[in-house]
């Protein structure tokens, strides 16, 4: 694999290339903003999330990198299109042995998916645009080779879905894998909706009292079964109306 297409990002940016102390900082700060978030109780995390969000926009807005330079183009779509099918064809495996499983929740067909499921997409999409568009360009610049700045943005995406056995593993093998597949293509939007492909692989074939509801941080320790319940049709005979 040739890394021309990183390259080129590279040559585009160099001129508004904010340097490495500012780049450290604005992968830094707002990350510390997001773990905070993650790990603060209610009611402050709500402010604290909007200030985070403010502060990522802020920070976007002054070091503006180009659409390019975040994937967020035309380029390379059609190339990188191919990444969407290789995620529904993992997510139909792991339906699969979870119906063998009997541990599947699906009620339906795909209009139930879209109906219980389209807000969880748009976040995983917005998770996406943070960990390439905004991580994973400033990491380039900082570090010297393109597998360490994916193996970086990775881990700081692992992370943030502490403490859960089962996404922060998850999430460090498709932070690695995306982010890769971010520096070959640099096209954002396959790899955004494969995440959400994947992501409701993981709502709908693992039971909520396994995941704790894919919450992360405070929100994981603080789950309750007996409030948070998922239900699942191996739970009863049939789904209910």
């Amino acid at each position: 694999m040739t890394w021309s297409v990183a390259g080129a990002g590279r040559k585009k940016e160099s001129g508004r290339k904010p340097g490495r102390r500012r780049d450290l900082l604005e992968i830094f700060l707002p990350y510390a903003l997001i773990l905070g978030v993650i790990w603060t109780p209610q009611p402050i995390q709500k402010w604290l999330w909007i200030f985070a969000a403010a502060v990522i926009v802020i920070v976007t807005i002054v070091s503006w990198p180009g659409l390019d330079a975040m994937g967020i183009r035309r380029k390379n779509f059609i190339r990188s299109f191919w990444i969407i099918p290789a995620a529904m064809a993992a997510a139909t495996i792991a339906v699969a042995v979870a119906g063998h499983l009997k541990t599947l929740y699906l009620h339906a067909g795909p209009l139930w998916l879209v109906e219980n499921y389209w807000l969880y997409a748009i976040w995983a999409c917005a998770q996406q645009f943070l960990l390439q568009s905004f991580f994973m360009v400033r990491f380039l610049r900082v570090l010297p080779r393109p597998w360490m700045a994916a193996l970086a943005a990775a881990l700081l995406f692992s992370m943030a879905h502490m403490p859960s056995y089962i996404l922060v593993p998850a999430a460090l093998c498709w932070g690695f894998a995306s982010c890769l597949l971010f520096v070959r293509y640099r096209n954002l939007y396959p790899i955004a909706v494969a995440h959400a492909i994947l992501g409701i692989m993981i709502a709908i074939t693992i039971p909520g009292t396994v995941d704790h509801n894919m919450r992360v941080g405070l929100g994981y320790l603080q789950y309750n079964p007996r409030i948070h319940y998922r239900h699942h049709l191996w739970m009863r005979r049939s789904p209910e109306p």
